[in-house]
């Protein structure tokens, strides 16, 4: 069994906020692929169900960012996954909007939720999809950023921005890492150097 986590925090308070964008990949592609993620257990948020042949869960972890790592190590441990069964969907202030970048391994790159993950599965080689969120403005607090809503532009191209995340975590568990890579590693035209 494949687990995607998406990483965000609880509350309608923060539904929309950058911040959150892990849960809202993960909830279109339960969408697509007709997964409930109704029920409550690990700490979190979670469903069962297919990827085409490939049994998946999707979960969202409900114990704020900072602390996402105790529930992903339960859900891990309960259903004896490895740490390569594991993909990771997150926010990234290093990537330009809807930049989608896909990484093995690595450090975590100063955000709270995947360092969490990582000290509570003792190990940094888990798959993670990030979803570009853009730097924030000059004088703005990177906290008081990424928990603030998309606005403007960046509102209005969001659901392509999901759309895009969620076919590229499809491709990840169906098709791997290199076909995902070579098909979704991707700078928008506007932003591209």
């Amino acid at each position: 069994m494949k687990i995607l986590v998406g990483l965000g925090n609880p509350g309608p308070t923060y539904h929309w906020s950058r911040h959150n964008i892990g849960f809202q990949v993960v909830d279109r592609v339960a969408k697509k692929h007709h997964i409930s993620i109704s029920s409550k257990r690990f700490q979190g948020q979670y469903g069962k169900g297919l990827i085409g042949s490939q049994g998946v869960l999707l979960f969202k972890p409900l114990t704020f960012m900072n602390l996402s790592g105790s529930g992903v190590k339960k859900v891990v441990d309960f259903y004896r996954a490895g740490i390569e069964d594991l993909l990771v969907i997150h926010d990234d202030l290093d990537l330009v909007f809807g930049a989608l970048r896909i990484r093995r391994w690595g450090g975590d790159g100063g955000h709270q939720g995947i360092r969490s993950i990582a000290m509570s599965m003792g190990a940094n080689n888990f798959l993670r999809l990030k979803v570009g969120i853009g730097r924030p403005p000059a004088g703005v607090d990177p906290a008081d950023y990424v928990l603030s809503p998309f606005e403007g532009a960046e509102r209005q191209q969001l659901e392509q921005v999901l759309s895009r995340a969620a076919e590229c975590a499809t491709v990840l568990i169906l098709e791997g890492i290199e076909t995902a890579m070579n098909r979704y590693h991707f700078i928008p035209p506007c932003q591209s150097p």
